[in-house]
Order: structure tokens, then sequence, then C-alpha cells
């Protein structure tokens, strides 16, 4: 049996974190969370991760600064991880534009578990 794949959760609502990291958990996925992009980051150098989930709104660093900072990281694993937005804001863009900016899928608060699952398997699948 292969080992857990690693989610990091970027989110600053401790309910929403609490919430997806005991659906995640349930699902057998090493759950590890932040709660601004600037923790990601340094989560990031710290430890590999499989995927993460990224609040759009964050303090010190929101969720879009923080994906363009990956993205463009030297380290060329880290820099391609999977990326799935979490937001809920007035300011939502489309799959389109999430893209560009490097993210690789979105879901709208409040979150639909079962697609947050589904969306976690499709894009850590080996």
């Amino acid at each position: 049996m292969s080992a857990p794949k690693k989610v990091l959760i970027a989110e600053d609502s401790s309910v929403i974190q609490n919430l997806t990291k005991k659906i995640l958990s349930i699902q057998n996925y090493e759950i590890s969370s932040v709660k601004n992009g600037q923790q990601v980051l340094d989560a990031l150098e710290a430890e590999p991760f499989d995927i993460i989930l990224m609040d759009i709104n964050m303090p010190v660093m929101d969720g879009i600064e923080c994906t363009e900072k990956i993205r463009s990281l030297d380290d060329e694993v880290k820099s391609k991880i999977p990326i799935i937005a979490i937001t809920g804001n007035a300011r939502n863009l489309s799959l389109e534009e999430y893209q560009e900016i490097g993210i690789n899928e979105f879901l709208q608060k409040p979150l639909n578990f079962d697609q947050l699952v589904t969306l976690v398997k499709e894009l850590t699948a080996d």
C-alpha cells in the first residue's frame, strides 16, 4: 500500500480548516494546515506536499500571490504542485483566469466536500 498523500490546507477560517481536515483524514490523506500564504511557502520549504488547498483571501499573503510565488520556485517538483483555490469572494475569477495564475482547479464556498474529495483524488492520482 502506498503512503498517504500529503495535503497542505491554507485557510484562515478555523471552521473550514477543521472540516476539511476531518473529511480528508477519513479519506486517508496526511494533513497539514496553515493560515496564510507566507506560512504556505514556509511549509513547502520544510517538506514536500502532493497538493495544496489554497484559500484566496488570507491575511499576510493571499492565495493568488502565494500561487505566483510557488509557480516561480526553482524546485521543479514544488513549482508544479497541484493547487485548488478555495474562494467565497466577490473577486471571483473564471477557471481559465485561475489557470493563467497557475491554479489547477477552484471550489466555491460553501464547500461541496464530495467535490473537494473528488478533485483531490484526481489531482493526486499517480
